[in-house]
C-alpha cells in the first residue's frame, strides 16, 4: 500500500526521455554549438583539398601508365612496366614509414580508421599516397582522404587558435574525414554511414543490433518482392521507378548469392590476414621489405599481362575503371582471364595491403565483382545479380563494415532491385569473415614509429 503521507511513488523517468534531455542539454551547450558551426566552416576548404588530392592522383595515373609508356613508342605499358615504377613507391613509401611522423598513415591491412587525425603527419601521408597509388599499388584512395580531411581540420583548428579538447579534436577528425571521404564517394550519406561504423559508435552492440536488422529487411524484400510478382497485388512503397527494365530476382539468384557470399567472406578472409601478415614481415625492416612487398606486388602485374596478354594495368591499379569495364562487358572477360585476375590481384593486394598506403575498398569491390562474374553462368543465376552479391560480399568481409558495405554496393550499382541479394550477401560474409580465425592484429609500428605518429 502506499504510505498517505509520503504519497504515490514516482514512477521511473523512460530511457527514451533520459536520453533526449541529454541531447538537448548537448546542444543548448555553446561549445558543441561551436563545433557545428566550425564543422561546416572547415567542410569546404576540406573538400577542395580532397578534389584537388583526387585530381592529382589521377593524372599522375595518367601520366605513368598512359602519356609516358606512349611517349616511349608503346601503344600500352609493356609487361615488365610495374616492376620499376612500384620498386620507386617502395623506395618512397619506406622512407616516408622510416623517418616521416604518422609513418605515411596506418597500415591498410588493418582497416580504416578515422582516430588519431594528427596535423603532423599530413605530409607523410600525401607524399605516400601518392607514391602508392599512382604507381601500381592495388589499394584505393579513401584510407588518405580519412586522414588528410580530419589532419586538416585539426590543422585549421589550431591556425584560428581555437580551444583544443579531447572531445572536440574527435569531433572534428570526424567532421573533415567525412567531408573528405564524400568526395572519392561522391555521397554524403555514405561518407556519415561509413564513418559512423569505422568510428566504432555503439561498438559491438551496433553490431549485435544491425545484423539481426539487415538480414530480416532482406529476406523480408525478397518475400515482398517474390509475393506480390505471384499475386500481381501491390501494397504501395516510397520509390522512383525508371524507364530501364530492372533485374528480376528470382530463386536462384538468391540462393547461389548466398552461396558465393560464404565462399567470397571466406577466400577474401584469407586474403586480409595474408596482408597482415605481409605487414608483420615489413614491420621488422620498413624500408628494404617495403621494396621487397612493393616489387613482389609488381611481379604479379606483370605475371598476369604475360598470362593473359592483357594490360597489367588491370592487376596494378585501384580497380575503379577496371571495374567500370567489366560492368560495361563482363562478356568480354573470359573465363581463364577472371581466373588469373583474380589469383594475381588478390595476392597483389595482399602485399600491397602489408607495405604500401591507402584503403581497401576500390580493389576489393572489382574482385567481388569479377568473382561474380565469373561464376554468374550458374543455373538460374543473372550476370547483375551475381555482381552485386559479389561486390556486397567481397566488402564486408574486408572492411568488417557490413551497412556502410550495403550503401555502398547499393550506391554504385544504381538500382533497388539487387538490394536484396546485396544485403543477404554483405550480412552472410560478414557473419563468415568473423568466425573465422583473425589472425595477425593490432599495429605493426616499432615503439620509435609511435611515437613519431603522434606527432
Amino acid at each position: 500500500m502506499t504510505d498517505p503521507k509520503t504519497g504515490p511513488a514516482p514512477a521511473e523517468e523512460p530511457e527514451e526521455a533520459t536520453e533526449a534531455d541529454r541531447l538537448r542539454e548537448l546542444l543548448r551547450m555553446p561549445a558543441y554549438r561551436k563545433v557545428l558551426v566550425f564543422s561546416a566552416l572547415i567542410g569546404v576548404p576540406v573538400s577542395l583539398a580532397a578534389f584537388w588530392f583526387l585530381v592529382g592522383l589521377h593524372e599522375l595515373e595518367h601520366v605513368m601508365w598512359a602519356d609516358l609508356p606512349e611517349a616511349l613508342g608503346w601503344d600500352a605499358p609493356p609487361a615488365w612496366w610495374p616492376l620499376p615504377l612500384l620498386a620507386v613507391a617502395g623506395v618512397i613509401v619506406g622512407l616516408v614509414a622510416a623517418r616521416l611522423p604518422g609513418a605515411g598513415g596506418h597500415v591498410p591491412a588493418f582497416g580504416l580508421h578515422a582516430g588519431g587525425a594528427s596535423a603532423a603527419a599530413l605530409p607523410g601521408v600525401v607524399i605516400a599516397a601518392a607514391a602508392s597509388l599512382p604507381l601500381g599499388a592495388a589499394l584505393g584512395p579513401e584510407a588518405p582522404l580519412i586522414a588528410l580531411g580530419g589532419g586538416l581540420a585539426l590543422l585549421f583548428r589550431a591556425l584560428v587558435r581555437a580551444p583544443a579538447t579531447p572531445e572536440s579534436t574527435a569531433l572534428l577528425g570526424a567532421a573533415g574525414a567525412a567531408a573528405a571521404i564524400a568526395a572519392i564517394f561522391g555521397n554524403p550519406l555514405i561518407a556519415a554511414v561509413l564513418l559512423i561504423e569505422v568510428a566504432g559508435v555503439g561498438g559491438p552492440q551496433l553490431f549485435v543490433v544491425m545484423l539481426p536488422a539487415l538480414l530480416s529487411s532482406g529476406v523480408g524484400a525478397v518475400v515482398f518482392t517474390g509475393f506480390g510478382r505471384w499475386t500481381g497485388l501491390e501494397t504501395g512503397d516510397l520509390s522512383v521507378r525508371f524507364s530501364t527494365a530492372p533485374p528480376r530476382l528470382d530463386t536462384g539468384d538468391v540462393v547461389w548469392s548466398i552461396l558465393l557470399a560464404v565462399g567470397i567472406g571466406a577466400l577474401t578472409h584469407l586474403v586480409i590476414a595474408g596482408g597482415r601478415l605481409i605487414a608483420a614481415f615489413v614491420a621488422s625492416s620498413v624500408l628494404v621489405r617495403t621494396v621487397v612487398c612493393a616489387v613482389a606486388a609488381g611481379g604479379c602485374a606483370a605475371l598476369y599481362a604475360v598470362v593473359t596478354g592483357r594490360t597489367p594495368v588491370d592487376v596494378a591499379s585501384s580497380g575503379q575503371a577496371t571495374l567500370a569495364g567489366l560492368a560495361a562487358d563482363p562478356h568480354a572477360w573470359g573465363v581463364g582471364a577472371l581466373l588469373a585476375v583474380l589469383l594475381f590481384k588478390s595476392a597483389a593486394y595482399a602485399l600491397s595491403l602489408g607495405s604500401l598506403r591507402g584503403g581497401l575498398v576500390f580493389p576489393v569491390l572489382f574482385l567481388g565483382a569479377a568473382a561474380g562474374v565469373l561464376l554468374s553462368p550458374l543455373p538460374g543465376f543473372g550476370v547483375i545479380p551475381a555482381v552485386a552479391a559479389g561486390m556486397a560480399a567481397a566488402a564486408a568481409a574486408a572492411l568488417r563494415l557490413p551497412v556502410s558495405s550495403v550503401a555502398l554496393v547499393v550506391l554504385v550499382l544504381g538500382n533497388a532491385e539487387t538490394i536484396p541479394v546485396v544485403i543477404l550477401a554483405a550480412v552472410t560474409s560478414f557473419v563468415t569473415a568473423e568466425l573465422l580465425p583473425r589472425g595477425p592484429s593490432g599495429t605493426t609500428r616499432r615503439p620509435r614509429e609511435e611515437a613519431r605518429a603522434a606527432g
